[in-house]
C-alpha cells in the first residue's frame, strides 16, 4: 500500500503492520545511490504512463493487493522452477519449489551485516530475536591458509 508521498527528504516512511512502529528507510547512502532509490526510480519510471499515487500496482494502475501479490509471487515461483527443470536441474528445482513469500524477511534479515541494522529494519527491539529466529546464515570465517 506504499504510496509516492512515502518517500520524502531521502527517506522511505514505512509503518511495521504489526507493532505500528514507524520507520525511515534511507534512499540514499553516504551521498550515494542505494538500491532503494535504484529500485524506486525504476517504478516511477514503469509507473510514469499510469495515473496512480500507488508504487506497486498492476499494468492497468490499480494498486496491487496481497492476493494478486501472492498469485504473481507463485506464478514466478513456478516459472523459474519449470526453467530451472528444463536446464535438468533437479536440485534447484526443488530449492525454488520449497521457496516461500515469507522466507523474504529472514533473507533480508541474513543479507545485513549489522545486526542491530537487521533488527531495527525487522522492527524488533532486540537484536537477539533477530538472531534466533530470522538470521539463517553461519558464522563468517577465512581458510587457514
Amino acid at each position: 500500500m506504499m504510496r509516492k508521498d512515502d518517500v520524502e527528504s531521502g527517506f522511505l516512511m514505512v509503518q511495521q503492520n504489526k507493532t505500528g512502529k514507524r520507520l525511515r528507510i534511507r534512499v540514499n547512502s553516504d551521498g550515494q545511490v542505494n538500491s532503494l532509490r535504484k529500485l524506486l526510480s525504476q517504478i516511477a519510471e514503469r509507473n510514469a504512463r499510469l495515473v496512480t499515487s500507488y508504487l506497486i500496482v498492476s499494468k492497468t494502475g490499480r494498486r496491487m493487493t496481497a492476493t494478486m501479490l501472492r498469485k504473481r509471487w507463485d506464478e514466478a515461483r513456478e516459472s523459474t522452477r519449470t526453467s530451472a527443470l528444463m536446464e535438468n536441474d533437479s536440485l534447484l528445482a526443488s530449492k525454488i519449489a520449497a521457496f516461500q513469500f515469507r522466507d523474504l524477511r529472514p533473507k533480508a534479515a541474513s543479507e545485513i551485516e549489522d545486526i542491530g541494522e537487521a533488527s531495527l529494519l525487522l522492527g524488533h527491539t532486540e537484536g537477539d530475536i533477530t538472531q534466533r529466529v530470522y538470521r539463517r546464515i553461519g558464522a563468517t570465517s577465512n581458510p587457514s591458509k
